[in-house]
């Protein structure tokens, strides 16, 4: 994912909270956090239908400004988020998102058979263009068009 700023800009952004700002749509409920921003150990859920289930995410790993992994889980698989991300020249960043998905019920395999790879694809599309779109205006990018 190429992004128009630098890491040190694109980080914070990588929080729960502060997706708020530039993810549509995005909502979540702060468990725990002593800073109130993703830090390590930090708790949150979010309750997406299309997801199955309640998610219970952890920042597992917090390396600021390169390296943040979300452990996020629910009845019917967990998933770990790995974004890494690396200068590429002046204000610009390459963001690495990995995921590793397991099912954890019948269900859950199903579920995950039937996400086709280009699906993943577009959300990680999606999420540069509102990313990219917010860090030059500041704004969110909103998807009443789509």
């Amino acid at each position: 994912m190429a992004l128009g700023a630098a890491p040190e800009a694109v980080f914070p952004l990588l929080c729960p909270v502060r997706e708020h700002e530039w993810v549509e749509p995005w909502h979540c409920l702060m468990i725990y956090s002593r800073s109130g921003f993703a830090e390590l150990d930090c708790i949150f859920q979010t309750d997406f239908p299309k997801d199955g289930a309640t998610d219970t995410w952890v920042v597992s790993r917090y390396e600021p400004p390169r390296l943040i992994e979300f452990v996020r889980v629910n009845t019917l698989r967990t998933i770990r988020y790995t974004i890494t991300l690396h200068p590429t020249g002046p204000g610009k960043t390459e963001a690495v998102v990995r995921q590793v998905v397991t099912a954890l019920t019948q269900e859950g395999d199903r579920r995950l058979q039937q996400e086709p790879a280009e699906a993943y694809r577009a959300q990680m599309e999606r999420v540069e263009e509102m990313l990219n779109h917010f860090l030059k205006t500041g704004e969110r990018l909103s998807t009443a068009a789509d």
